[in-house]
């Protein structure tokens, strides 16, 4: 694959800038060189100092945790932060266009707005399946990126792999972005073993979820090296502070605590939605691979508001195409499922 055709050339080209801590990657040493505070922070950890640009100590666990090479792993601020940065690798404004096959993540439609680019919308099927033929139909010369999230988000299925499959094989314009956001929680491969057969994908994942690091926003894009080399040559100098990089560093040394979370909450789901199935006011309750069930209820904005009264909070999707009078249910402790049902119940009986 030639990269450099669907890469800007601006981008291609750019020299980026070096910082003090790319052009000297020691650890020991009297350190002059990056106008750093020399006492300290004031607080009772020392972060006085620019934490590692390409956050290698935590690369290395990751190649050996997803079976790929280092040189295949960025590392941004939240996938958020991937997402934007492919967009203005590839696509320049009244150009270019990519294509989201809504119900999917809100982040795709905003970053590309953001950067006033083109969106062209193929809505998945009544079932939460990929219309390949409607989105092969919508690509031209100038489609650079293609947006596939699975598990999806709102939905939380797994898209037909045989249809992403027909997708990668059949995109010749761009690059296939395949969102792993809830991979975790699903019995598919990641698509991360598949890179070396096909360059053009870039797969995401994130620490948010199964390894229960939200709060410190880190997200994962992996490629092949060339995309990787210009993802770091885009970024910000330090896009992942030095305090995320140590807890991380820490999380990935504990992988019991991911594998424990994750055969809970799949053990929880399960329960869940044992229990949902036995409230006759409900209409379907969607099948989930991931850390969430959409539910369709009737009066579903009414019942998110009586939750809301009670101080239980889900998230109401109704006013999202495909998922009309839909709540979008997390995954929470057994005490907190069993309200949720006591609440459901409560209110379909007032």
């Amino acid at each position: 694959m030639n990269f450099e055709n669907f890469i800007l050339p601006h981008i291609w080209n750019l020299k980026p800038y070096s910082s003090a801590r790319d052009e000297f990657k020691g650890k020991e040493g009297i350190f002059l060189d990056a106008n750093e505070n020399p006492l300290g922070s004031g607080v009772s950890e020392n972060w006085n100092r620019y934490p590692d640009p390409l956050q290698l100590a935590i690369k290395d666990q990751l190649a050996d945790i997803k079976s790929c090479s280092t040189n295949q792993i960025f590392l941004g601020n939240g996938s958020d932060e991937a997402i934007d940065l492919l967009m203005r690798m590839t696509c320049q404004s009244g150009v270019h266009n990519i294509i989201l096959c809504p119900p999917t993540y809100g982040m795709y439609e905003v970053s590309a707005s953001i950067n006033h680019i083109e969106q062209r919308k193929v809505s998945l099927s009544k079932n939460y399946q990929l219309d390949v033929e409607g989105i092969l139909q919508t690509v031209d010369q100038n489609t650079r990126l293609l947006f596939l999230c699975s598990p999806n988000n709102p939905t939380g299925n797994k898209l037909k792999r045989s249809d992403i499959y027909t997708l990668i094989e059949s995109f010749k314009t761009g690059f296939v972005v395949i969102d792993e956001a809830y991979i975790d929680f699903s019995d598919e491969p990641s698509f991360i073993l598949e890179l070396a057969k096909y360059p053009q994908v870039i797969v995401m994942q994130t620490l948010s979820k199964a390894y229960g690091l939200a709060s410190l926003r880190l997200g994962m894009a992996f490629a092949h090296p060339t995309l990787i080399q210009l993802l770091n040559k885009i970024k910000p100098p330090y896009n992942i502070g030095g305090a995320t990089q140590e807890i991380v560093f820490k999380a990935l040394n504990n992988p019991s605590f991911k594998n424990d979370s994750v055969r809970l909450i799949l053990a929880e789901r399960t329960r869940l939605v044992d229990s949902l199935q036995n409230i006759p006011d409900i209409i379907q309750i969607y099948p989930s691979d991931a850390n969430f069930i959409l539910v369709h209820f009737k009066r579903a904005t009414e019942l998110f508001n009586y939750l809301i009264e009670s101080q239980l909070i889900t998230r109401n999707r109704s006013s999202v195409a495909l998922c009309e009078d839909s709540i979008r249910i997390t995954i929470g402790l057994s005490e907190e499922n069993d309200k949720l049902v006591q609440l459901i119940k409560q209110f379909y009986s007032a």
